[in-house]
């Protein structure tokens, strides 16, 4: 009998840099890590490469003028209104660069008490005991008056005198403005970009009946500026910070590499090997309260075998209800024999209640993100085994 269900490594490779193959990289060093490992390649084993080393290898990268240029285009007047841009440093500062760059006037229109990815803006228990609340408009002399010394409590940084030092250093004026409608940026601008993430395709259609000229930033850079990277799907969503001009942008090329890594693992293992590409994992930090997601999809690639939804029963359902009175190996039995004849589609079944209701690519790329981490492990490939097995597989 089987002891070991899913098992995971970090994989290292090499430092992956631009124009690298990474295909043939990603493969070597599998078959290293199973030389030196000792383990077996199987069907449906998965192998997940971080969007970071895919977009590095695509030389998928922007500049701060590239940003400025397309904006510029876009938007004529030189005064614009941004609606809700997540509070970082590595996500969003290199573009609100490139946008106050390209214009003479900036509003900003932040959430509050925090952004969509949990980053707070102020302090939530002096707004429970301030005139505000969660209605309101609160204007950039109120926030200074009433909530400018907070500082965010892993960073330090207040991150409206952040940007705001940010924007007045590429000579753009700049005005703040906290509400949590979006429509309240029409009192001040009619040229708006929407700069949210996961409510995207929403906000910009709450404004566009109002506005004059309305893009999102999956619409900026998602089509090359001077021979530029972009991302024809995603624009600007999911860029990271790579120099103080630059920017790498979410993978374009994803969908071919998946392939061609797994046909190479098929001519070399003869198993068939699912491989995706991975971004951020859709978690929250208990403490923190920051919700891991900055990208716009967790992965944005994967091979046809990662499609869909887990489909299994709960144990502790069936072992506590049905199975009430079995005990030991004959309450093992009766489970595997459960699980053997189990619906293909168990959506809405007792059996399945308290299971995961998520999409195969998120659950496998949130493992794989908390596996690699984002530092210093060198581990940007991911291999996950036993994944798609139960109790029943011996």
């Amino acid at each position: 009998m089987r002891t070991v269900g899913t098992v995971v490594r970090g994989i290292r490779t090499p430092i992956i840099k631009e124009n690298d193959d990474l295909a043939n990289i990603v493969v070597d060093s599998l078959l290293k890590a199973q030389e030196s490992e000792k383990f077996e390649f199987h069907n449906k084993d998965v192998v997940a490469i971080t969007e970071a080393v895919v977009g590095i290898s695509e030389g998928n990268y922007v500049t701060v003028d590239d940003i400025a240029e397309d904006v510029k285009n876009k938007f004529p007047s030189g005064k614009i209104g941004i609606v809700y841009p997540i509070l970082s440093r590595n996500r969003f500062s290199m573009i609100l660069k490139g946008i106050a760059r390209g214009m003479d006037k900036i509003t900003i229109l932040l959430s509050f008490p925090k952004d969509e990815v949990g980053n707070s803006i102020l302090d939530r228990d002096k707004l429970d005991e301030s005139k505000f609340n969660l209605s309101s408009v609160i204007t950039e002399k109120d926030y200074d008056k009433y909530f400018s010394d907070f500082l965010h409590p892993f960073t330090g940084i207040n991150m409206v005198d952040f940007y705001r030092e940010l924007v007045k250093s590429e000579n753009c004026e700049v005005e703040f403005i906290l509400a949590n409608d979006p429509k309240e940026i029409l009192n001040y601008t009619k040229d708006v970009l929407t700069c949210d993430i996961h409510e995207r395709y929403r906000t910009k259609k709450v404004l566009e009946k109002e506005a004059n000229t309305i893009y999102g930033l999956y619409e900026i850079m998602n089509k090359p500026i001077n021979n530029s990277g972009y991302n024809p799907d995603y624009g600007l969503l999911g860029s990271n910070k790579a120099t103080e001009e630059r920017l790498k942008l979410f993978p374009k090329t994803g969908d071919k590499l998946v392939k061609k890594i797994q046909k190479k693992l098929k001519e070399k293992t003869n198993k068939i090997v699912e491989v995706m590409v991975y971004g951020d994992g859709a978690f929250k930090d208990p403490v923190g309260c920051i919700w891991e997601l900055a990208d716009p999809v967790v992965s944005p690639a994967y091979t046809k075998g990662l499609e869909g939804t887990p489909n299994e029963i709960k144990l502790k359902y069936i072992s506590d209800n049905k199975f009430a009175d079995l005990r030991g190996n004959e309450l093992s039995e009766a489970i595997k024999q459960e699980i053997k004849k189990k619906d293909n589609d168990l959506k809405g079944n007792m059996l399945s209640q308290g299971t995961t209701p998520r999409r195969l690519t998120d659950l496998i790329g949130s493992l794989c993100d908390l596996t690699s981490g984002s530092g210093d492990k060198g581990t940007p490939v991911v291999l996950v085994q036993g994944y798609f097995d139960n109790l029943s597989d011996d």
